[in-house]
């Protein structure tokens, strides 16, 4: 039996567990938010990364460590690091959908020839969140700061670095190089060209190691593997496997799958990124999933979420009728940026508030199935849906997804699986180090405890309804996803 640690550093938050090698089991557990950094905090893309060391040397206080023989780090997505030749930061990271970045997201894109030269190039197409699109948010408006960067980093890249002490090599791994902008999944190379085309000149990049392979050693000789980004490492730490998708309901909404080869789409829905064990990670996102029930919660006058699940569940499959397109902020799948949302098939008999209601919650799984229909279309298997996210625990959802996503439904209690995958990630890199596990085969730990929903006897009408739906979104839209 050995113990590895999972640290997962959050927007917010540091949280760690630490885990026995062999059964996964959670040993121990720290949480610190991350320090408040000054009047613009939480309003602010900028953050100090010192802030992401203070809170993870707060979670590990208290001996959480003590016998850990290897750290495996998560950290969020997309968040930007420039250091200068001497590896200091050339000014705060940049993180999130930094909005600053929409017009320089949109410039890139034109820079190489549009959308399908991207994702001919990379495997998708530059948005806000991408550190590409930041580099050339900083080159246009920060040129001092462009011009004195050396090294680019990603958040898990620095804490590892930092970990380790700073050697002069610098390590990254596959999932989180593949959401750069500058690195293709389907080569397994970068893209030093982007990065000038960028940033105006080139940069030092992270060596991209594999996934079972240790970053390097502490002088203390605690190993630190190689580290994810945070979307990979739960893909990891929820153990999906080829077969398997992940529906993510935030106010926006996310569709991924496990997939042995890359996908290029040159429509730009699919963003082809690489996951934590060797495999890829074909992602596509919709703009509106939670947003549009919480808009009509507002609407009804309901206090919240769960108020307007029950009022939903006091009518039928289809709404009698209701359709809703809910694309509330413009759509990204279908690609409609500059549409607004639809409500159809009005009646008399149909315009009462639990139908309403229900088309909510069908509209906005509706919207995910077709998601989940643009990977099925390129070959994708999909036999179970992980549903993530509060609102994957209400009853209209549950009442809806597996009819809808004509797929057995998992809904996974709430846990860390960021830094439980990247304490797997960790276990697995040791065992090899051990010559107990092979390199290309992650050491097995138990699913998590979930509900588990089959469509059964539903599944014609949860099928009915999508063709409900279909019709009103081809009426309206034609040709959307034809493009």
């Amino acid at each position: 039996m050995g113990i590895v640690a999972g640290l997962d550093s959050a927007p917010d938050f540091t949280r760690i567990v630490v885990c026995d090698t062999d059964t996964g089991a959670v040993l121990r557990q720290g949480y610190a938010p991350h320090p408040v950094q000054g009047p613009d905090a939480g309003r602010s893309s900028d953050v100090d990364p010192q802030a992401w060391l203070l809170s993870l040397g707060e979670a590990a206080s208290g001996g959480l460590l003590e016998g850990v023989q290897a750290i495996g780090v998560s950290a969020q997505a997309g968040a930007l690091v420039p250091l200068d030749a001497q590896g200091n930061t050339v000014r705060p990271a940049m993180t999130g959908g930094d909005k600053r970045a929409q017009v320089a997201a949109a410039d890139l894109v034109d820079a190489l020839g549009g959308r399908e030269a991207w994702a001919q190039a990379v495997g998708c197409v530059p948005g806000a969140a991408q550190p590409v699109t930041k580099l050339r948010w900083m080159a246009r408006t920060e040129p001092e700061n462009a011009a004195r960067t050396a090294v680019l980093l990603q958040a898990h890249d620095w804490l590892v670095w930092q970990l380790l002490g700073r050697p002069v090599r610098r390590t990254t791994d596959r999932g989180g190089a593949s959401g750069t902008g500058y690195w293709a999944a389907a080569t397994g190379g970068y893209r030093p060209d982007l990065v000038e085309l960028a940033l105006g000149h080139q940069a030092m990049l992270p060596e991209v190691i594999g996934p079972a392979d240790a970053a390097g050693t502490t002088p203390e000789g605690l190993m630190i593997s190689a580290g994810t980004a945070d979307t990979m490492a739960a893909a990891f730490g929820l153990g999906i496997g080829l077969g398997d998708a992940v529906v993510s309901l935030g106010a926006s909404g996310s569709v991924m799958a496990v997939h042995p080869e890359p996908l290029v789409d040159g429509r730009g829905m699919i963003t082809s990124l690489a996951d934590a064990t060797g495999m890829h990670l074909p992602v596509v996102t919709t703009l509106n999933a939670v947003r549009a029930l919480r808009g009509t919660a507002e609407l009804l006058g309901l206090p919240d979420l769960e108020s307007l699940s029950d009022l939903a569940m006091k009518s039928t499959p289809g709404a009698h009728g209701l359709v809703l397109l809910p694309y509330l902020e413009g759509e990204r799948t279908p690609n409609l940026p500059h549409t607004a949302g639809t409500l159809a098939g009005l009646r008399r008999e149909s315009m009462k508030p639990e139908h309403l209601a229900r088309a909510a919650f069908e509209g906005m799984l509706c919207g995910l199935a077709d998601a989940l229909d643009v990977l099925r279309g390129r070959g994708v298997e999909v036999r179970r849906v992980f549903l993530l996210g509060p609102a994957a625990e209400l009853p209209a959802v549950q009442a809806a997804a597996p009819a809808l996503f004509g797929a057995q439904v998992v809904v996974p209690q709430p846990a860390d699986y960021a830094a439980t995958g990247a304490a797997r990630q960790a276990a697995w890199a040791l065992g090899v180090s051990q010559g107990t596990l092979d390199p290309r085969t992650p050491p097995v730990w138990p699913g998590p405890v979930a509900q588990v929903l089959d469509p059964g006897e539903e599944l014609a009408v949860g099928q009915a309804v999508r063709q409900q739906y279909v019709a009103v979104r081809e009426q309206t839209h034609p040709g959307a996803f034809q493009q």
